[in-house]
C-alpha cells in the first residue's frame, strides 16, 4: 500500500516523465534565429553542459559511496545536487539548440557507427531515466528505503551511463562544432 507521500507525487512523476521529453523535443526543433529573432548563438554552452554531465557522473559515484558507508545525509544532499545538475544541463542543452544550428558528426567509417550508437542509447536512456530518478527520489522521501534501494539499483547505472555518454558524445562531436 502506498503512503500519502507517494500518492501525492505519483501524478507529478508521470506528468514530468512525459512532459519533459515532449517539451525538449519540441524546443529542440525551435531555432529562434531561424524564426527571425535576433539572438546570439549560445555556442559557448556545449563544453559547459558536457562538464556538468561529467560532474554529475562523479557526484553519482560519490553518492553511492556515501550510502554504502552509512553517510545517509551526505548521500541525500549529493543526490539532490545530481538532480539539480541534470536540470541545469537540460536548460543549457535546450538553450543551445534553440539558438544554434545542430552540429553534424563528421567522422567516417566505424567511428561514425560507434558515435551514433552511443548518441542513440544516450538519448533513449535520458528519457527512460526520468521516471526512475523521480520514483527513486519519492521512495526516499516516503522513507520506503527498501523500495528506494531496489529501484536505485536500476536507476543508478542508467543515470551514470547517461552522464558519462553525454561527455563522450561531446568529445566525439566537438571537433565538428563551427568556430
Amino acid at each position: 500500500m502506498e503512503n500519502t507521500v507517494e500518492q501525492k507525487y505519483n501524478r507529478w512523476i508521470w506528468i514530468l516523465s512525459i512532459a519533459i521529453p515532449v517539451v525538449v523535443a519540441i524546443l529542440f526543433g525551435v531555432n529562434l534565429r531561424k524564426l527571425g529573432y535576433d539572438v546570439q548563438p549560445l555556442s559557448f554552452l556545449p563544453p559547459i553542459y558536457a562538464t556538468i554531465n561529467g560532474i554529475t557522473a562523479v557526484v553519482l559515484l560519490v553518492a553511492v559511496w556515501a550510502i554504502k558507508n552509512g553517510k545517509r545525509k551526505l548521500h541525500e544532499n549529493l543526490m539532490k545536487f545530481a538532480i539539480l545538475l541534470s536540470v541545469l544541463f537540460l536548460g543549457m542543452y535546450v538553450a543551445y539548440h534553440m539558438t544554434s544550428d545542430s552540429t553534424k558528426f563528421g567522422g567516417e567509417g566505424a567511428i561514425k557507427y560507434i558515435y551514433y550508437f552511443i548518441l542513440i542509447t544516450h538519448i533513449l536512456l535520458s528519457i527512460i531515466i526520468i521516471p526512475f530518478v523521480l520514483i527513486t527520489y519519492v521512495k526516499a522521501l516516503a522513507q520506503r528505503f527498501d523500495k528506494h534501494k531496489k529501484i536505485a539499483k536500476i536507476a543508478f547505472p542508467m543515470w551514470l551511463y547517461v552522464a558519462v555518454t553525454g561527455v563522450v558524445v561531446y568529445l566525439m562531436i566537438s571537433p565538428y562544432y563551427a568556430h
